[in-house]
């Protein structure tokens, strides 16, 4: 199947070097730099609350389960940014901006993506709210305090994670294979990958594996007909800003959470209704995007 004119576009910068050894060495660079961002981190909280005490903390960041240790988790994520730009300069050689797509395209569609995602979940917050199935999580005051912070770290979350698989790695295999599955499918499968997290998933690891993955692909589908990151990004950190500022199963990331559901992801049997629902908003979103990308 041709590649359509944005999705050209959006490839364009990454067929000046599409070899596979770039790209190996590329995700090796962006590995070692995460790596050594994750040490600077561990050394900063050592030196803010001494070695007894940095144990503990980083233990918490792991699951998310304060406020602090959720801003810190979300800062984590610069290593990602900081590595994919300097694979995509170092050994690409190509601008940093070729991995986001023409900045007033990035801004409307992340815009669009944003705000189309928070319309339709408004009936779905209220509904939920009216159930009576919810407990109350972190209490307003300290979630008013941590709100705006949080935000800006989930803008940097999802922002690296499609930089890294809609940006990087889908523009570099599309670069080099014609065919346009390999370009979707494979940062897919990893980005499924990257969540999978049986210590606190248990028995739903697999399962959020396969969402995730998912998920990924419509946000590849999406990338490629826009030719930008902007409705990637806008309807990912839509999306997390709801599972990580509003709404927690408890399994982890919930230390900033408003409000507890009375479901768990350990046990997918009762949450099986929450994520078929989760699922088919996502999937009516992705198909009003791509309505809207082929009337514009």
């Amino acid at each position: 199947m041709p590649f359509s004119q944005a999705q050209d576009r959006f490839i364009a910068p990454a067929r000046l070097r599409p070899q596979l050894w770039r790209l190996m060495l590329g995700v090796g660079l962006i590995l070692v730099i995460y790596l050594a961002w994750m040490a600077v981190i561990g050394v900063v909280v050592t030196l803010a609350v001494g070695f007894d005490g940095a144990g503990p903390i980083m233990g918490q960041v792991g699951v998310g389960s304060t406020p602090l240790s959720i801003l810190v988790l979300l800062g984590t994520f610069g290593g990602l940014v900081l590595g994919t730009f300097a694979a995509v300069r170092w050994v690409h050689k190509r601008p940093v901006a070729s991995l986001f797509g023409p900045r007033d395209v990035l801004l409307r569609d992340f815009a669009v993506a944003l705000g189309l995602f928070l319309a339709l979940s408004v009936p779905g917050i209220f509904w939920v709210l009216a159930s009576g199935n919810v407990s109350p999580g972190l209490s307003w005051q300290v979630w008013a305090i941590f709100a705006v912070p949080v935000l800006l770290g989930l803008i940097l979350q999802t922002g690296a994670e499609e930089i890294v698989f809609r940006g990087y790695l889908q523009q570099q295999l599309a670069a080099r294979f014609v065919a346009r599955w390999v370009s979707y499918v494979v940062p897919s499968i990893l980005f499924g990958l990257l969540h999978y997290a049986p210590a606190e998933m248990g028995q739903g690891a697999w399962l959020l594996v396969g969402l995730t993955g998912f998920f990924g692909l419509l946000m590849a589908d999406l990338t490629a007909r826009s030719g930008s990151l902007g409705m990637a990004w806008g309807l990912h950190f839509g999306n997390n800003t709801l599972a990580i500022l509003v709404f927690t199963t408890g399994e982890a990331l919930d230390g900033v959470a408003l409000f507890r559901l009375p479901y768990s992801l350990s046990d997918p049997s009762s949450v099986a209704g929450l994520l078929l629902v989760d699922l088919m908003g996502l999937v009516l979103v992705w198909a009003l995007l791509r309505r809207w990308l082929r009337g514009r």
